[in-house]
């Protein structure tokens, strides 16, 4: 019998990085042939019966991959106890997916969701330090000296925080869009070393995901990766670059909806088979 760690089958079918899976396990929310699972066993998904919350489990033959523009002040998770909006909402999907990383509820930009657990434990993991590149507005207009210092690194909590490359895209006004590149970061990292600097933020939005650009997708609105973007990204982490998208779907968005309402297929952008 083929046996592979649970937590990385429980990731394959879409439950998320193979740590989230280990909790759900630890939960006792996962049972394998009827029996509560422990971290650390083994199962063949081909020949036992994997159940979460006594319903089976289901291995994808393809994955789904979906980048959207997350509007300031929706949460980058699948569901919120305090009833705010979140991303999933935002995607008019049946299937289980899920947000790769967190993006600040201030903040805005790509969000990548997806059920491909290999690749989601992947660009979480500090080991791989995808770049990210963001554009933050700012009041003021930086020197020289202060894009150096913000490069150099600037001490947060008494660690210091530095970023990968910071530069003045455009000046007007008193205010300055900066193009700002870092390779991982604790929560609002970058808006608390912007503003060390006094320098406070408007407005900061993630553009680029390691080869994943958000491109001119509006607020609000989402497409699926093409083939080409996902093995680009998996190539990135150093996994095979062979899964595909699911059969008959291509690249469309939808206009960003309130909770509980469906969104509606854009006009003249239905997906061909």
């Amino acid at each position: 019998m083929e046996t592979e760690r649970l937590q990385k089958i429980l990731a394959r079918a879409g439950y998320g990085s193979r740590r989230a899976c280990e909790e759900l396990i630890e939960r006792g929310r996962v049972a394998v042939d009827g029996r509560m699972a422990q971290v650390g066993d083994k199962a063949d998904p081909t020949t036992q019966r994997i159940t979460v919350d006594s319903e089976p489990i289901r291995l994808p033959k393809t994955y789904t991959y979906v980048m959207l523009y997350k509007p300031r002040g929706v949460i980058s998770t699948n569901d919120d106890p305090e009833g705010r909006q979140t991303v999933r909402e935002l995607v008019d999907l049946p299937q289980r997916i899920y947000p790769v990383g967190r993006l600040d509820a201030d903040s805005e930009g790509l969000v990548l969701l997806t059920d491909d657990g290999e690749l989601t434990q992947h660009l979480t993991h500090p080991r791989y330090e995808q770049p990210r590149v963001y554009r933050v507005l700012v009041i003021g207009e930086p020197t020289a000296e202060t894009l150096d210092r913000w490069q150099r690194g600037v001490n947060i909590d008494d660690k210091p925080v530095r970023f990968d490359h910071v530069k003045v895209d455009s000046v007007e006004r008193g205010r300055a869009w900066l193009r700002i590149t870092v390779h991982e970061g604790s929560k609002h990292m970058i808006r608390r070393a912007v503003t060390a600097l006094e320098f406070p933020v408007l407005r900061l939005i993630r553009i680029a995901m390691g080869p994943i650009k958000l491109g001119d997708l509006r607020p609000g609105r989402w497409r699926y990766l093409n083939n080409t973007e996902v093995a680009a990204l998996r190539r990135e982490v150093g996994i095979a670059a062979d899964a595909q998208l699911p059969h008959g779907k291509r690249s469309f968005s939808t206009r960003p909806q309130k909770s509980g309402r469906r969104a509606p297929t854009p006009r003249n952008r239905k997906p061909r088979p």
